[in-house]
């Protein structure tokens, strides 16, 4: 009867690994310092338009967040992607960042 747990302890696991690369953009960019709207808005667009290794890439900025800083501004941020010298992440932020905070 130890084995009939079993489903009830992994069902957390299996939801987490579910959680979608837009989810995940979306959680890196909050991190970063990005607000929950801007975040949401921009995750939308960019997860169709960069490859899962550039999604990453842009996820990892959150361990470079200043924390002095609650949120940072667009700019700030795009200096911050601009630091990873890929030219498709940068058209893609501009672009998205420019939509997004005009909505």
């Amino acid at each position: 009867m130890k084995w009939a747990a079993l489903p009830l302890l992994t069902l957390p696991l299996a939801l987490a690994a579910c959680a979608t690369p837009e989810a995940r953009l979306r959680t890196g960019l909050v991190d970063a310092g990005l607000s929950q709207p801007i975040a949401a808005c921009m995750a939308e667009r960019m997860v169709d338009r960069l490859s899962l290794t550039q999604l990453r890439r842009i996820g990892s900025l959150a361990s470079l967040k200043d924390k002095r800083v609650d949120n940072l501004t667009l700019t700030q941020f795009t200096r911050k992607i601009r630091a990873l010298r890929d030219p498709e992440i940068l058209t893609v932020t501009i672009s998205s960042a420019a939509v997004c905070a005009f909505n």
